[in-house]
C-alpha cells in the first residue's frame, strides 16, 4: 500500500452513527475526515462520545449506520504496509507479572516475530519513550507516568501510520502530564505518525494538536473543527501564551454554549 500524501484522508466516517443495545443514542450521524500526519484531538465533556467514536474509528465497536473507511477500502485494509493502527488505553493495562521488555513486546510476541528481533523493536521503543534502563523492571515498580510510558512503547513497536489514544494521561497530575504531552508531540513529529487523541482539557488540546474536532452533549456530534495554526514544535511559553490562551477561550465558549443549548435526548 503506497504511504498517503500528508493532509491526505486516511480515515474516513460518512454518518456514522452509534446505539447501544439499552437503547442509548451514544452518537448521532458523524462525518469525519482523519488525514495522514496531522494530530486531531477530540474533544469534549464526559460522556459525549468520544471514547465511543475512538472505538468505532479504530474497528472495536460497530457503529449502528453510517460508512466507515481505513486507507480507502474496507477493515481489511487496516494492517498491511502503510495501513495499521495502534490503541493506547486510558489505564497502561500492562500485565502485572511480567517485566516490562516482555510487556512492550507483547504485540511482536503475538505476530511470532523472532525473538531476537522483537527484542531490538522493544529496547528501540523503550528508548524513544525515555524507559531504556528499566526493561527488568515490573510494572509495580515504575511510577505512573511511567507506566504509561511503557504503554505507548507497546503500541509504537508495530510501527503504526495511526495511533489511536483515549485520554491516556488524564489520571496523571499536572508536572507529569505536561512532561507527558511534551513527549508525545516529540514522538508524533519525529515518526511521522497520524495520532487521533481524546481528552477533556482545553488546554492540553490546545498545546498538542493541529485539529480539534469539538463534540457535544450525548448523542454525541462534532460541533466543530478548529485547526490551530501554531507551528511545531510548542514550548511551555506557547501554553502560557496570548494565542494559546485565545483558542482556549474559542473552544471554551463552543463547549459551553452546546451544552447549554443542546440537553440530552431520551434513550427511549
Amino acid at each position: 500500500m503506497a504511504q498517503p500524501a500528508r493532509g491526505e484522508p486516511i480515515v474516513t466516517l460518512s454518518g456514522v452513527e452509534k446505539r447501544f443495545a439499552n437503547g442509548t443514542q451514544a452518537l448521532a450521524p458523524i462525518d469525519l475526515d482523519i488525514r495522514a500526519g496531522e494530530f486531531l484531538t477530540l474533544l469534549g465533556p464526559s460522556g459525549c462520545g468520544k471514547s465511543t467514536l475512538l472505538n468505532i474509528i479504530a474497528g472495536l465497536v460497530t457503529p449502528t449506520r453510517g460508512d466507515l473507511s481505513w486507507w480507502n477500502g474496507p477493515p481489511a485494509a487496516t494492517g498491511t504496509k502503510g495501513g495499521t493502527l495502534a490503541f493506547v488505553f486510558q489505564s497502561p493495562t500492562l500485565m502485572p507479572w511480567a517485566r516490562v521488555i516482555t510487556n512492550v513486546r507483547l504485540p511482536l510476541d503475538l505476530a511470532n516475530v523472532d525473538l531476537t528481533q522483537a527484542n531490538r523493536v522493544a529496547n528501540d521503543a523503550l528508548e524513544r519513550v525515555g524507559l531504556a534502563g528499566f526493561e527488568r523492571h515490573l510494572p509495580r515498580e515504575l511510577s505512573g507516568g511511567m507506566q504509561m510510558r511503557a504503554s505507548i512503547a507497546r503500541a509504537l513497536v508495530t510501527s503504526p501510520d495511526l495511533l489511536l489514544m483515549d485520554e491516556p494521561f488524564g489520571a496523571l497530575d499536572e508536572f507529569t502530564r505536561h512532561r507527558l504531552d511534551d513527549e508525545l508531540a516529540t514522538l508524533w513529529r519525529s515518526r511521522g505518525l497520524t495520532v487521533v487523541f481524546v481528552t477533556h482539557s482545553i488546554a492540553e488540546a490546545v498545546f498538542l494538536s493541529t485539529r480539534i474536532a469539538v463534540m457535544g452533549p450525548r448523542p454525541g456530534r462534532i460541533l466543530d473543527a478548529i485547526d490551530i495554526d501554531v507551528p511545531a514544535p510548542r514550548d511551555d511559553a506557547f501554553r502560557t501564551s496570548t494565542e494559546a490562551a485565545t483558542y482556549a477561550r474559542q473552544l471554551s465558549q463552543l463547549v459551553a454554549h452546546a451544552g447549554a443549548a443542546a440537553p440530552e435526548t431520551s434513550t427511549a
